[in-house]
């Protein structure tokens, strides 16, 4: 079996081979990221390129991943591993976060039959961990644990609203490096498509998929970050943007009622 040791060679200044065992397993994770965010299988190069690491060392930590499963590999492509689905499943049984949130969605999506979905963030991503399907299905399908932007989608937008100029500068330059949106693009182009101040609620129409419209709002948290949002989905042709913009309070209701729940847990 490789290990993390053997991934790379060149120890970190003054760090001996702590720091480098760290330098070397950030580098993995990394590695592993990538290939979470990509559609299709990629190649060593892409995912060297992507990562700015060296194609042998990408080799080295892709044979590392392999070794524990988190990493399959088919003739020249390499894409996520088995080993991934007991983590999911223990994650899908156990999170507080998703066992308050299944029957808040259900009922949300059962009063206004749109697809309730809720996400979270993770660093400059936010990823889908529970929905509900409404009565107009959508035409995508949108697996749980998908990676998606933050800069685009309403409840990728609403996590992001009251942030300062200088998070979303960055946040809006993360998003072209990892060609999430067409260079350029910069803070003015962000703020254009976040809601107003004191709205309250982030809306999207053909934003991140097409002939698809959502409203989200943010889930209250005590500490005041901003890191889950609750969002109602439908398809365009089934339901009329004012009314959509209608359910914000419904939104609302079911966002402070998940607060509520998850009061005192940490998650």
């Amino acid at each position: 079996m490789t290990t993390l040791d053997d991934a790379s060679s060149t120890p970190a200044p003054g760090g001996g081979k702590a720091s480098t065992t760290m330098r070397s397993l950030s580098r993995a994770l990394e590695v592993f990221e990538q290939l979470q965010r990509s559609d299709r299988p990629q190649r060593l190069s892409e995912v060297a390129r992507d990562c700015g690491i060296s194609l042998p060392t990408t080799l080295r930590l892709l044979r590392v991943l392999q070794d524990y499963g988190l990493v399959s590999q088919t003739e020249k492509n390499y894409r996520i591993g088995p080993a991934v689905l007991p983590a999911a499943r223990s994650f899908l049984e156990n999170d507080p976060l998703v066992l308050a949130a299944r029957p808040i969605l259900l009922q949300l999506a059962t009063q206004t039959h749109l697809t309730a979905s809720l996400y979270s963030r993770l660093g400059y991503e936010r990823i889908l961990i529970a929905r509900v399907d409404g009565t107009n299905p959508l035409r995508y399908d949108l697996p749980l644990g998908k990676r998606l932007p933050l800069t685009r989608g309403a409840a990728g937008k609403v996590l992001i609203a009251d942030l300062p100029d200088d998070e979303l500068q960055h946040i809006a330059e993360v998003a072209v490096d990892r060609r999430q949106e067409d260079d350029p693009f910069d803070l003015a182009a962000l703020r254009s498509r976040l809601p107003q101040p004191g709205e309250g609620y982030a809306f999207s129409l053909d934003e991140r998929a097409s002939g698809v419209m959502s409203a989200a709002v943010a889930v209250p948290n005590p500490s005041g970050a901003v890191t889950e949002s609750i969002a109602l989905t439908t398809p365009v042709e089934a339901y009329a943007e004012e009314d959509l913009r209608a359910q914000a309070p419904e939104l609302r209701r079911a966002a402070r009622r998940l607060s509520e729940l998850l009061e005192g847990v940490v998650y």
